[in-house]
């Protein structure tokens, strides 16, 4: 089966990009240039093939070419399972962004069913040392790629949980105005906590038996102070009960909004935590192989996989392993970093991009190689 590729990717007035267009094959995709030159801003382009706000969660003003302040646009031609797809999303100065597959106008979900990709940029580096919030993300983001229903579940849940803490901050108590919004953030709760699990375990079962250079974690999803129930009708007792609690914190304290991801090092029994900054990077690498691997086992090819300077945090043995690990797979990775020498190992297994910085903007090349 063909796998999933980017064949063509044009961008326009996006960041430090006036106007790159490129022709792909499916091969890796190893960027190299100068800090500053517009790397990572390719990578961002083509995370905004899926759905959400890309790898920098950048709103649709931030992704404006200045000082020319038009509206930016990234299109493409993307392969899945050997039928081509025509994709772009855009958005005018003051505008939300849009969506349009093979000509017509789409939801931003849709994008999911067609280019599932998982990624790893430098923020997510202290994941596991930092704050629930961006533990939640890097899992919502695992899910999505498995179920891309999962992104409307949690938009659902938030916009009622909003709701109901506007409420909760004027300090009304009139049960009436709570039910409706809090028998919707329980069936929306219910199928972000069901998805999640289920991410989990696919994680898992795809974790056993594999051979790899990167090292196996134990996950598990934690709540600080009470166990979620998983039925819809649950979720709507434990936020009625928690009720009189919640008004006095002025917030919804209980609820999928503060669930956590813990990770164990299997082969140490040490919380990701506790572990080395390097570990913690490998840490992260092996789940995001993981997660690619479990999505070619389940769709018959692997999800695109953005790596933003990833190679220079590693030795020489892990790089190697890792493209050997990318290549095994055959999948097309979009890895930035800043010389070309990092990528030697993957030598005529990879396509390479040369970007650089000029007055007009970045400019992206494809370099000669293998």
């Amino acid at each position: 089966m063909t796998g999933l590729a980017v064949r063509e990717l044009t961008l326009s007035h996006l960041r430090s990009h006036r106007r790159t267009e490129l022709v792909l094959d499916p091969r890796p995709v190893a960027i190299f240039g100068a800090n500053g030159a517009g790397k990572t801003n390719i990578l961002e382009a083509v995370s905004l093939l899926s759905p959400g706000r890309g790898l920098r969660r950048a709103g649709a003003e931030e992704l404006i070419r200045r000082p020319e302040a038009l509206g930016w646009k990234v299109s493409a031609i993307v392969e899945n399972a050997g039928q081509l797809h025509e994709l772009d999303t855009r958005a005018e100065p003051g505008q939300s962004r849009q969506v349009r597959i093979d000509g017509k106008t789409s939801p931003q979900v849709a994008l999911g069913r067609i280019v599932p990709m998982v990624w790893l940029i430098p923020a997510m580096d202290r994941l596991w040392i930092e704050g629930a919030d961006g533990r939640r993300r890097f899992l919502d983001r695992i899910t999505l790629s498995f179920d891309p229903a999962h992104g409307e579940a949690v938009l659902t849940y938030e916009k009622a949980m909003r709701e109901r803490n506007r409420l909760l901050k004027d300090m009304v108590r009139d049960a009436h105005w709570y039910v409706a919004l809090e028998r919707q953030m329980a069936e929306a709760g219910a199928r972000v906590i069901a998805s999640r699990r289920a991410a989990l375990a696919r994680l898992t079962e795809a974790q056993h038996g594999a051979e790899t250079a990167f090292p196996a974690a134990e996950l598990s999803l934690t709540h600080p102070d009470t166990d979620l129930p998983d039925a819809a009708e649950d979720l709507a007792s434990l936020l009625e009960d928690n009720r009189h609690r919640d008004l006095r914190a002025g917030r919804t304290l209980a609820g999928p909004h503060r669930m956590d991801l813990a990770a164990l090092y299997t082969d140490k029994g040490v919380a990701a935590g506790l572990c080395s900054t390097g570990e913690q990077k490998a840490l992260l690498i092996s789940l995001v192989l993981t997660n690619a691997r479990a999505l070619s086992q389940d769709r018959g090819a692997p999800p695109l996989i953005l790596l933003d300077e990833v190679a220079a945090h590693l030795d020489a043995g892990r790089r190697a392993a890792l493209y050997d690990e990318i290549c095994a797979l055959r999948a097309q990775a979009w890895m930035t970093g800043t010389g070309e020498e990092l990528f030697a190992d993957l030598g005529d297994r990879a396509q390479f991009l040369d970007v650089t910085e000029a007055e007009t903007g970045s400019n992206a090349r494809l370099a000669p190689k293998g």
